[in-house]
C-alpha cells in the first residue's frame, strides 16, 4: 500500500506489512529485540516520546492487542488515550473521520485502530493531518501488521535462518488477517517454504497466499515443519453447515503431541490467541516445551515500542 513511507524512506502510517521494504522490517525488529527482557525483569521505559500522544480507538474486542500498545506507548513516555467506541460520540451517529477530527484538534499524535470494515485504516491515513500517524491494531480480515512483526520476531528468536525453515500456518486461512500478515513479512524475510493448512472450506481464493503448499491434511502440512502457527477457530463458523462441529474439527485438524511429533523435533508452536483449547489446539501443546506462545505476548509490546519509536520519531527529535 502506498502512502505508509515519509520522503525519506521512515515509517509514517503502518496498515500492511505487504511490500514494506525489507531493511525497513529488519530495522524495526532489529529495535524490538533490543527492548525484550526476560520475564522478571523490568521493562525498559524512556522519554522518548514524551509529550507525545497516542489514541487507541477499537471497535472490536481486543486484549493482547490493545494492552501492549497502551504499554508500549507509557513505557516510551507517551500520553494514552483509550476511545470506548461504545462511549463515545460514534453511537450517536458520529462518522469515524469527525471523530478522528476531533482526536487530531486535541494534538493526538498517533491514532491505532482496530476495526471489522475493510478499509477504515487506510481512509483514516488519508484524511488526516501531515503531523498524524494511523497503525493498524487489526483490520477486517486483510491485516494485522503488528502482529505480523512479533511473529516474525519470535520465529527469528528461535529459527534465525529463515531462509531454510518451513513454516505450516493451520487454521481458519480463509478469514485471517493474522495469516496474511505473516505471510508478507516472512516473504519479505526470505522464507520459501510456507504452507497453509485447512478444512477446504477455510481455504483462501485460489488467487491469494500464491506460492504457499496447501494442505487438507494436517499430518501432510506439518511433516518436517520447523514452525507450526495455529490460529484461532472462530466458533461463530462452526454453524456453516460445511464446518466440522468443535469435536470433529478437534478431531482432524486439533494440534495435540502425537501430531505436533510429525514435525521437526525441535519446532515452535505458536498462536496469536485467544486460543480455543480443545478444538484448535491442546493444552499439552501449548503449555508444553515447544510453545512459545508467551514469548508472542512478551514481543507483543517490544515490537509497538519500535513502531510507535519509529513513526513518531520526528516528535522525539524536534
Amino acid at each position: 500500500m502506498s502512502g505508509q513511507l515519509r520522503p525519506d524512506g521512515s515509517l509514517r502510517h503502518l496498515l500492511t506489512l505487504e511490500d514494506l521494504p525489507r531493511a525497513l522490517i529488519e530495522r524495526l525488529l532489529e529495535r524490538a529485540q533490543s527492548l525484550v527482557r526476560p520475564l522478571g525483569e523490568r521493562p525498559p521505559v524512556s522519554r522518548a516520546l514524551a509529550g507525545c500522544t497516542v489514541a487507541n480507538l477499537f471497535t472490536e474486542p481486543s486484549t493482547r492487542t490493545r494492552v501492549s500498545f497502551e504499554l508500549a506507548a507509557k513505557r516510551l513516555g507517551a500520553d494514552v488515550v483509550n476511545l470506548e467506541v461504545q462511549l463515545s460520540s460514534r453511537v450517536k451517529g458520529e462518522s469515524m473521520l469527525d471523530t478522528v477530527y476531533t482526536l487530531q484538534s486535541l494534538h493526538v499524535d498517533a491514532l491505532v485502530i482496530r476495526d471489522a470494515e475493510m478499509g477504515v485504516p487506510g481512509t483514516v491515513a488519508a484524511n488526516v493531518a501531515a503531523h498524524v500517524s494511523v497503525l493498524s491494531a487489526g483490520e477486517a480480515h486483510v491485516a494485522h501488521p503488528t502482529q505480523g512483526l512479533l511473529d516474525a520476531l519470535t520465529v527469528r528468536q528461535h529459527k534465525p535462518n529463515l531462509e531454510a525453515i518451513a513454516i505450516a500456518i493451520v487454521g481458519d486461512i480463509r478469514h485471517s488477517r493474522v495469516a496474511r500478515s505473516a505471510l508478507h513479512v516472512f516473504r519479505a524475510l526470505g522464507v520459501r517454504d510456507v504452507r497453509i493448512v485447512a478444512p477446504p472450506v477455510l481455504m483462501p481464493e485460489p488467487q491469494e497466499f500464491a506460492g504457499c503448499s496447501r494442505h487438507t491434511s494436517l499430518e501432510s502440512g506439518l511433516k518436517d515443519a520447523d514452525v507450526v502457527m495455529m490460529l484461532r477457530i472462530q466458533k461463530e463458523r462452526m454453524a456453516q453447515a460445511e464446518l466440522p462441529d468443535a469435536d470433529r474439527y478437534y478431531a482432524s485438524y486439533g494440534l495435540t503431541p502425537e501430531r505436533l511429533a510429525l514435525a521437526r523435533p525441535d519446532a515452535i508452536v505458536m498462536h496469536p490467541q485467544p486460543m480455543n483449547r480443545g478444538i484448535e489446539i491442546a493444552s499439552a501443546v501449548a503449555d508444553g516445551p515447544q510453545s512459545v506462545i508467551r514469548d508472542q505476548v512478551r514481543n507483543g509490546v517490544a515490537v509497538r515500542m519500535a513502531v510507535l519509536s519509529e513513526v513518531l520519531a520526528w516528535r522525539s527529535a524536534a
